[in-house]
């Protein structure tokens, strides 16, 4: 396998994981391990790392994208003795990737106005805030086709995943109005072959918050990740602080820091695992750690 990428990229240039995998059939560890062991390849990531939260993981912490997703689609794998050529390709590939989060986040916020324009008049202007979380605030979407949860049906990559906060005396009549235009709008999107994205969401009271910040549940501690990586892309710029001192004065951004500080050290760790063990040898059981993992309960 080693001598087969070395001459695809000396034919095609520095590719990535995906590309590669066009070319060349295999097991996905294999090549992984054959990329980062060949002292004639060179394999360079672009982007950044972020904390993300597993069940399979003692401690839950584990960053994103996973080892595998990585290598697919935000590694670039050229040959060592030609780095100038891995630099200029990796610099097209995350100039690219930030250009789909940044499409993305424009659709965030047309959906946030356009879900405002279908409630009128009685908009909370200081009662409702909407934010953004997940790969596009890391400037991390991609737009690699995958299968919608709920329909199977392909979706461009990385999904929208938006927090709506209320404050507590905001009416339920509202909030059943509000949640409505948004699932209209979520079915707009997944449907409409021009946009063709999927948005996951959830609507809470500020009384929901106040329970997560405890951080004494998985759930929790995945709710509270998510606000604190969010971003304010609509609504009450208030209400949106009011939730940030929620999170620092319960000490969930120090938490999260620990855990990211954890998930770097463990990342490390199963890397080195992955690349001294013979691919064969290695069971399906130590294999979670190199596959995506989904944190889809606060969407649920």
């Amino acid at each position: 396998m080693k001598e087969e990428i070395i001459n695809l990229i000396s034919t095609h240039g520095p590719l990535t994981g995906s590309e590669i995998k066009k070319f060349l059939s295999g097991d996905n560890l294999l090549l992984w391990q054959t990329c980062k062991t060949s002292s004639h390849l060179e394999v360079k990531s672009v982007g950044v790392r972020y904390l993300r939260f597993d069940r399979q993981v003692d401690g839950f912490a584990r960053l994103s994208p996973s080892i595998l997703r990585e290598f697919l689609t935000y590694s670039v794998v050229g040959l060592s003795d030609k780095p100038l050529l891995i630099q200029k390709r990796g610099e097209e590939i995350f100039s690219h990737i930030v250009k789909v989060s940044r499409s993305k986040l424009e659709l965030a916020r047309n959906l946030v106005e356009v879900v405002k324009a279908q409630v009128g008049d009685t908009w909370p202007h200081e009662q409702v805030c909407f934010i953004l979380a997940g790969d596009i605030v890391y400037d991390m979407a991609h737009d690699v086709p995958r299968p919608e949860r709920s329909t199977g049906e392909l979706v461009r990559g990385s999904d929208i995943d938006l927090v709506v906060i209320l404050q507590d005396n905001v009416p339920d009549d509202f909030i059943r109005k509000l949640d409505s235009a948004i699932y209209q709008e979520k079915y707009k999107y997944l449907k409409s072959p021009s946009i063709n994205e999927e948005i996951d969401y959830v609507i809470k009271k500020l009384e929901r918050v106040r329970e997560q910040v405890r951080f004494d549940t998985f759930k929790h501690m995945v709710a509270c990740k998510i606000l604190q990586e969010g971003k304010l892309i609509g609504g009450s710029d208030r209400l949106y602080h009011e939730v940030i001192r929620l999170l620092e004065d319960h000490g969930v951004l120090e938490k999260l820091d620990r855990l990211q500080e954890a998930a770097i050290a463990f990342r490390k760790q199963e890397e080195e695992f992955l690349v001294q063990n013979d691919a064969k040898s290695i069971n399906r059981e130590d294999l979670y750690f190199f596959y995506p993992a989904e944190e889809s309960e606060e969407f649920e």
